[in-house]
């Protein structure tokens, strides 16, 4: 989850990279370890959550399956309350051309066909983990499958490069360079950034190159990295209700993520096993 320039939204949209002090808080073993624990409460959450996608499920059904795994586990939630307007939810549920931050609702049904990206958060221990995936519902044209099977290749291109001594900006690089051939676009109005106690921490992820995302990769660096690809132009507009990002052209978007600790050897996917 992230904030939008208006600030209003959990994901997080770029800020200038010039005149900006950035204090970035490096993670002790024994701090990722906690991240690991909540990270793979998230994860078997999220199976639970896309098992139970399926036609005629509404999405505040999935944010009750979501919300009562919570209180089951005793954890809490980083998005309920986020923000102003405060998020209404536990579980962001984004449908076809809704980008991010797509809002639970009764009234909306999932249909055979859709793809649904779904984030959600958890916080353990006092540490935040943050996952998102986007699910195919029924029989999803094969069109559709592309973008969710390249989406999903371009936050593992991502992860490949977060390696001590190479930049936030390779990350970005590596994703774009998988995503574009293919025709698709990188939303640009959101990115990634650090996470620990804090749900958005310094260093910003970039899913796309940018050449002024120069911060150093580190070991103990703990990133949230979530390529939001487009089938169609990479620009989006958000919904009155402040939240709710979709395409400015109504095509398709799919949304991936994954928390990632950097390693002296090697990146360390902490949200799944």
């Amino acid at each position: 989850m992230e904030k939008n320039r208006r600030r209003k939204s959990k994901a997080r949209s770029p800020k200038s990279w010039h005149s900006v002090i950035v204090v970035i808080v490096l993670k002790a073993p024994h701090e990722i370890e906690i991240m690991r624990e909540a990270n793979l409460h998230l994860y078997e959450i999220l199976n639970l959550l896309e098992a139970a996608a399926l036609p005629g499920t509404s999405t505040a059904e999935l944010d009750r399956i979501a919300e009562d795994e919570i209180n089951k586990r005793g954890l809490k939630s980083p998005f309920l309350g986020y923000a102003n307007p405060p998020y209404p939810a536990v579980l962001c549920t984004s449908i076809n051309e809704v980008v991010v931050h797509g809002i639970p609702s009764k009234s909306v049904k999932l249909k055979d066909g859709d793809i649904i990206g779904i984030d959600f958060g958890v916080i353990h221990r006092g540490y935040v983990g943050d996952s998102a995936r986007t699910v195919c519902v029924g029989n999803v044209a094969a069109e559709f499958r592309q973008l969710v099977d390249v989406a999903r290749e371009s936050l593992e291109r991502g992860i490949q490069a977060c390696v001590v001594g190479g930049r936030v900006r390779d990350i970005g690089k590596a994703i774009e360079e998988y995503v574009t051939p293919f025709g698709y676009s990188m939303v640009r109005d959101f990115v990634g950034y650090g996470i620990g106690t804090r749900m958005h921490e310094e260093p910003q992820v970039p899913n796309y190159y940018s050449r002024d995302a120069t911060v150093r990769l580190k070991a103990g660096l703990v990133i949230a990295i979530e390529p939001m690809v487009n089938m169609g132009t990479h620009e989006v507009r958000t919904l009155s209700d402040g939240w709710t990002a979709i395409t400015a052209d109504h095509k398709r978007s799919a949304h991936f993520e994954h928390s990632v600790a950097i390693t002296d050897h090697g990146p360390v996917v902490l949200s799944r096993p």
